[in-house]
């Protein structure tokens, strides 16, 4: 059954004490989130952006969008399908704790970017917080292209978790990403100690029938796939309610990755692979798994929530109110605190900190 919060604010009156500076973190940064985000005059400072970004990261108003822009870094990864390294992007933590890494994935087509309000929350709490870029998406250097299905994603994203991460990790997918983060958890079973999955897309049959466009289909596809009018519907679609300055933003960060050249055919290369089909796998998967789902998601239906909660063998479901598809972008305190509660159910303990730097 679908567990309802049933408190002031949708959470438990009862909260263990152990999480209560970590609520109060997510908080205070959910007020920052809202208050930064309405206001015109908020000012925001210069940043240097790191220079292989496309140079329209400049027009970007987004505070929090920026910010983690500026983390934003290029590291080598040596896979078996490519003789050179892939130069990948991700943002790493500022912070090593002894409890599990959380790393976080994002969605079809994203980036990193994805996260820049729910990311700073998990890490002010204490948490050792990674944000990758999937293999074909985000900022990672594609000049050489490699192959970008399934196979080839889930080997980068291995062989970078076995040279940096390198510890068991409590893996959160949002939408497509969580039929990445499905697909790598029962494949590598050992890197992935708990489960987080946002709104998952994990019953789609893979890419349809787009496995069988002609390729120059397939490619005016694509480009109206990154669109600006495209873009903005797909907000309108995925956010209960948004302003149209915003969503135009919004737009721009959801589109800065698009503007490689090597974009379209990374895209085209996964949408003719196949794509993910995990709604097999399912019941494979025997992590602990915490599923979000916005209440108002008009995407993907909230029913396929609740059968994912019957079908994973430890799973526990939480709905979030007033929120459409992107519950870590609409409703970032929300999110990081079913986070943090579940990493507290999970480990009863507090991140204990090692270094910081």
């Amino acid at each position: 059954m679908v567990a309802k919060r049933t408190a002031v604010g949708g959470y438990p009156l009862s909260t263990p004490p152990q999480v209560t500076k970590m609520i109060a973190l997510t908080a205070s940064g959910a007020h920052c989130v809202s208050k930064c985000a309405n206001k015109t005059r908020f000012k925001v400072l210069a940043e240097k952006f790191p220079s292989f970004l496309p140079k329209e990261v400049e027009n970007i108003k987004d505070p929090f969008a920026r910010k983690l822009a500026t983390r934003i870094e290029r590291l080598p990864v040596h896979v078996n399908f490519s003789e050179s390294s892939i130069m990948s992007s991700l943002v790493k933590p500022l912070i090593q704790s002894k409890t599990s890494p959380v790393v976080l994935l994002h969605g079809f087509d994203s980036s990193c970017l994805e996260w820049r309000y729910t990311f700073p929350l998990l890490e002010e709490a204490g948490l050792e917080t990674w944000a990758i870029d999937i293999l074909g998406w985000g900022f990672s250097d594609l000049e050489r292209l490699p192959p970008c299905n399934v196979a080839s994603k889930r080997e980068h994203f291995y062989q970078l978790w076995k040279t940096y991460i390198k510890r068991p990790m409590i893996l959160v997918g949002p939408s497509l990403g969580a039929a990445v983060a499905a697909d790598f958890a029962v494949n590598h079973p050992e890197a992935v100690e708990n489960l987080v999955f946002i709104d998952a897309s994990v019953y789609a049959e893979g890419t349809g029938n787009l496995t069988k466009l002609p390729r120059i289909v397939a490619y005016a596809g694509v480009y109206l796939l990154k669109s600006i009018p495209l873009r903005l519907y797909a907000n309108v679609l995925a956010v209960n309610s948004i302003s149209f300055s915003t969503s135009l933003d919004w737009t721009n960060v959801g589109r800065l990755h698009c503007l490689y050249p090597w974009w379209e055919d990374a895209t085209v290369n996964f949408m003719i692979s196949g794509g993910y089909d995990v709604s097999t796998q399912i019941d494979k998967m025997k992590q602990n798994t915490l599923i979000i789902w916005g209440e108002d998601d008009q995407i993907i239906s909230s029913k396929l929530a609740v059968r994912m909660h019957c079908e994973l063998p430890n799973a526990i479901l939480r709905q979030i109110p007033d929120c459409g598809h992107l519950p870590h972008v609409e409703k970032p305190s929300s999110v990081a605190k079913l986070i943090l509660d579940f990493i507290q159910e999970n480990l009863n303990m507090e991140p204990k900190f090692v270094s910081q730097h």
